[in-house]
């Protein structure tokens, strides 16, 4: 299995805001977080720890539908 994981994804919106998903792994402890801009600026972060299930389903390229729902940030309108 690999020891490092990195995964960023970057989602624009048309009223020029823009949504920041990332997801970390590095040996047995793994992080989410999602953070809003509007503009430029940062608007809010949240980061949670990723669960071991999680973790070793990420290692195994399974999809995980639903990871970054608990992570929920103020809004980007």
């Amino acid at each position: 299995m690999r020891n490092f994981y990195e995964n960023t994804e970057v989602i624009s919106s048309m009223t020029g805001g823009k949504t920041v998903r990332h997801v970390k792994i590095k040996g047995r402890n793994g992080y989410k977080s999602v953070t809003k801009y509007r503009g430029n600026k940062k608007i809010s972060t949240k980061k949670k720890r990723i669960s071991n299930k999680h973790i070793n389903m990420i290692k195994k390229g399974i999809f995980i539908p639903g990871l970054f729902t608990d992570c929920k940030t103020k809004k980007c309108n």
